[in-house]
């Protein structure tokens, strides 16, 4: 009997939700959004345009080593523009992205036998300049300099030229474990959002409590004899499936339209499927689990458009979602391995960019799964509370 009576609440719980305009549009089209604007607003954070940049030189050194450096720089980064008039005054309303300025003793200093003394070379740059691309530039500027002065004394001492021979680059291999994918802004911005997507849940169920709270719904189901266990069973099975649609969603956004709208394309390719789907029930049943115990502490309908949404951005905030984790304070990353959203995250990244077996994101997929547990527990206590009253 009670099984008959949980399928036909399963059933009316999936019409209401087909009828809610609102709440599907909130739960698939704005983590679509979402992962649409983050991938393309971000989508050279990983490999800054460090050519193209407008740039002015001034040399204020005629020697050949001055103009050696402006030869190679000028390789380097393309065509510098004309020197303004005000060159801060450039940099400040963001007309020039940086300047370069050589001074006059720099052959000079550049090929003497003795310790280099003072500043040679002078990077201005643009206050708004993205932090990786003047460290891009930066490097780049010295390692120049650093090959030029080795070619200047071999010359002084040996009288052999070899202009590119003490090239640093040539000395330092580099390479990224490759799995066949590297790390895209899409690649970390697909299962992010997705991840957000997922929890969001709490506001559409906590709306449809509040509502058959209001109108009788869920006293008449007990005067019949559903148990709350029952009701809440009816109200998160219908999400586990919504979830399951989001993931499959937001996957193909990542892998199919995001190349179509100019970025960078979500590889699946060598994942471990079974990772992957291990990890997504886990993090369905923690973010179903959550919105239940909340759902089940809301009473109004005000209450439930913002608390749960304001949790939600919070832990999104905190866990990763938002500023990615590597780039956080070492106790700002400690918080951010408490967040459930984290938990999923790092699980998500791992399968995606490392292809981890389900034995290597079993501690997060344990640990959402566990979470998940204990909420919908707390859910029935909260429950049983709430239709006492």
């Amino acid at each position: 009997m009670q099984m008959q009576i949980l399928i036909a609440l399963i059933r009316k719980e999936f019409m209401v939700l087909l009828r809610d305009v609102h709440a599907l549009t909130s739960l698939f089209l704005m983590p679509v959004i979402f992962i649409v604007i983050m991938s393309l607003a971000l989508k050279d954070i990983y490999s800054p345009p460090v050519r193209g940049q407008s740039y002015a030189l001034e040399v204020r050194d005629k020697g050949p080593l001055a103009d050696e450096f402006v030869r190679r720089w000028v390789a380097l980064r393309g065509a510098p523009q004309s020197m303004p008039a005000a060159p801060q005054e450039a940099l400040r309303r963001g007309a020039l992205r940086y300047i370069v300025i050589v001074e006059p003793t720099f052959s000079a200093v550049l090929s003497a036998p003795n310790t280099p003394s003072g500043v040679q070379v002078r990077l201005i740059a643009d206050p708004a300049l993205e932090i990786s691309l003047f460290r891009a530039t930066e490097a780049q500027l010295s390692a120049l300099i650093g090959e030029l002065r080795a070619e200047a004394l071999q010359d002084r001492f040996t009288g052999i030229s070899t202009k590119g021979g003490q090239a640093i680059h040539l000395l330092v291999s580099t390479e990224r474990l490759s799995l066949g994918i590297h790390p895209t802004a899409v690649q970390q911005n697909v299962p992010a959002w997705l991840v957000f997507g997922m929890f969001f849940v709490v506001n559409a169920i906590a709306n449809l409590l509040v509502q058959e709270n209001d109108n009788g719904t869920l006293s008449r189901l007990l005067t019949l004899g559903v148990s709350p266990g029952v009701q809440l069973l009816s109200k998160g099975l219908p999400y586990l499936v919504v979830n399951a649609v989001q993931a499959a969603l937001m996957l193909a956004v990542g892998i199919w339209l995001m190349p179509l709208l100019g970025g960078d394309g979500l590889s699946l390719a060598g994942i471990h499927w079974g990772s992957l789907i291990l990890l997504l029930a886990a993090l369905s049943i923690a973010a179903v689990g959550m919105a239940l115990a909340l759902a089940s502490l809301i009473r109004t309908h005000a209450q439930a458009s913002t608390i749960g949404p304001i949790l939600n951005v919070l832990m999104a905030a905190l866990g990763g979602v938002m500023v990615p984790r590597s780039i956080m304070p070492a106790t700002m990353q400690t918080i951010a391995g408490y967040s459930p959203m984290n938990w999923g995250l790092e699980g998500l990244l791992a399968v995606l960019l490392r292809h981890a077996t389900p034995v290597e994101i079993l501690p997060q997929a344990a640990c959402l799964a566990a979470f998940g547990a204990v909420m919908l527990m707390a859910a029935v206590v909260l429950f049983k509370r709430r239709t006492s009253l």
